[in-house]
């Protein structure tokens, strides 16, 4: 089947235009009945596969990014922002690899308390949300990570989080027998596994 032209160009249109990335349904809803989204989808990636900009998939979205090679140009203007304290940015991957999961848990892991400032600096970010509850005594609330995360860090789904071998190339994973990487690569097959809490 053909691809109208005249759809490439409006579809193309539609996710310039949009501050954000934009799914198949959104589209649908400004395109001509009956165009054939994913094809058009398909052909505009191609188009722009070895441009400046590619079009990308992000957290099941499309949206224009710079190419990766090119990103050093823009570098000089990217905003500030602030860096994420070290017991955020490990509360962060906790999440990420172990969600749905508890505060608890979450001080399990790391050896020490939580703060109520570090999840809320998550919160506002709009990084992590509550997941439901435990079917456990107590019923603690459960976290887990938000589309805004997968977008933030460049990823379509939670299983393109890196794993224990992309994670030991780059340099993550100390040679000690514990510390808060090891302990989230040997958790990486275990981030999807509670059925009981509500999916992605």
């Amino acid at each position: 089947m053909t691809v109208d032209p005249e759809h490439v160009r409006m579809a193309e249109a539609l996710l310039f235009a949009s501050k954000e990335p934009l799914d198949e349904a959104a589209l649908a809803e400004r395109l001509p009945e009956g165009a054939d989204i994913p094809a058009i989808l398909s052909t505009i990636e191609e188009h722009y596969r070895h441009k400046g900009v590619n079009l990308t998939r992000l957290a099941g979205k499309w949206t224009f990014l710079t190419a990766p090679d090119l990103s050093w140009l823009l570098e000089e203007e990217r905003e500030t922002t602030r860096r994420l304290s070290r017991a955020a940015l490990e509360t962060l991957a906790i999440v990420a690899y172990h969600q749905p999961v508890t505060r608890a848990e979450i001080e399990e892991i790391r050896g020490v308390g939580l703060s109520r400032g570090t999840m809320d600096v998550l919160f506002e970010a709009g990084w992590i949300r509550p997941r439901g509850r435990r079917r456990t005594p107590g019923r603690p609330v459960t976290y887990g990570i938000t589309e805004d995360f997968l977008i933030h860090f460049g990823l379509d789904d939670i299983k393109d989080l890196p794993g224990f071998d992309e994670m030991k190339a780059a340099g993550l994973l100390s040679t000690e027998p514990s510390g808060i990487f090891n302990d989230l690569a040997r958790a990486e097959e275990d981030a999807l596994e509670d059925e009981e809490e509500e999916e992605f």
